[in-house]
């Protein structure tokens, strides 16, 4: 199957949600919660995942996680995930039972496509944001590992190589050369697969894998939401009275010292209910 096809395959059942000027979207990717041991890449940052995740459900967000939000590869277990991170299920559950929690499975979270953990949510491989009467501005969510034939058709193998691999090598400093978001080569190669993915079918596609954050100025068919696991922050996408705009979360001092948790528009002011 080409990259053409896993990601047309992505969206063709996709639930499709409204985008008007009153919608109010987070988009967020690459969380890799673990179980709070040394390689719980999550929980450096897992007070600024929480504060963000709280302001958005105060202001009437509906969150969207664009993949890769368990790590699913290392663990086997979900119900230690659940509860090492306890807070952030309890807020998805009140964001569910609003109808406000859209989850994306990524290829470090395949296994939840069929959902045998029997998990309260439904998972997705894609998503669809659609403005009334406006088709051709419609976004197409994904996690964006339907770029590696690796990380999607043979995604068992490279869960078996990470498991019992690289993730113990991880420990000693040896980073695995087959992930987007470790290998530059392997991050712009996926890239670019996704750009020309984009640009070719005319859709604005976002999407999260590569833990780089994408938000050209211009007008661009690609964007991608950045991750979660930054040694420094977290970032994301807003989108908020017909305007996208990436988001960063960190810890910032005020002038007596006082530490604080920080929201700050890094780039992008994308109007996306108009051909502004």
């Amino acid at each position: 199957m080409s990259i053409s096809s896993r990601l047309g395959h992505a969206f063709r059942d996709a639930p499709v949600l409204p985008l008007t000027y009153r919608s109010r979207y987070v988009l967020m990717s690459d969380c890799h919660r673990g179980i709070g041991t040394s390689s719980d890449n999550f929980l450096k940052n897992q007070h600024l995942f929480s504060a963000a995740l709280k302001h958005y459900y105060r202001r009437g967000f509906t969150y969207i996680e664009l993949g890769d939000g368990d790590e699913l590869w290392e663990n086997r277990n979900m119900k230690n995930i659940i509860e090492v991170h306890d807070e952030v299920f309890e807020i998805f559950m009140q964001m569910h039972r609003e109808n406000r929690l859209y989850l994306i499975y990524g290829n470090h979270d395949m296994i939840k496509k069929k959902n045998k953990m029997q998990l309260p949510y439904s998972f997705y491989e894609g998503i669809i944001l659609s403005p009334p009467n406006m088709p051709q501005r419609a976004l197409y969510l994904t996690h964006g590992h339907q770029a590696s034939l690796f990380n999607s058709t043979f995604w068992r193998v490279a869960c078996f190589c990470v498991r019992y691999l690289w993730s113990p090598l991880e420990n000693l400093g040896v980073l695995d050369p087959t992930s987007a978001a470790k290998n530059y080569r392997v991050k712009n190669k996926c890239e670019t697969r996704l750009n020309e993915w984009a640009y070719e079918n005319k859709r604005i596609l976002i999407t999260g894998h590569t833990h780089r954050p994408v938000m050209p100025n211009e007008p661009s068919f690609y964007y991608n939401t950045g991750s979660c696991v930054h040694p420094r922050c977290i970032t994301c996408i807003e989108i908020e009275q017909g305007v996208m705009t990436l988001v960063k979360w960190s810890m910032s001092a005020r002038m007596d010292s006082i530490l604080y948790v920080a929201r700050e528009r890094i780039s992008g002011f994308v109007p996306l209910l108009s051909n502004a």
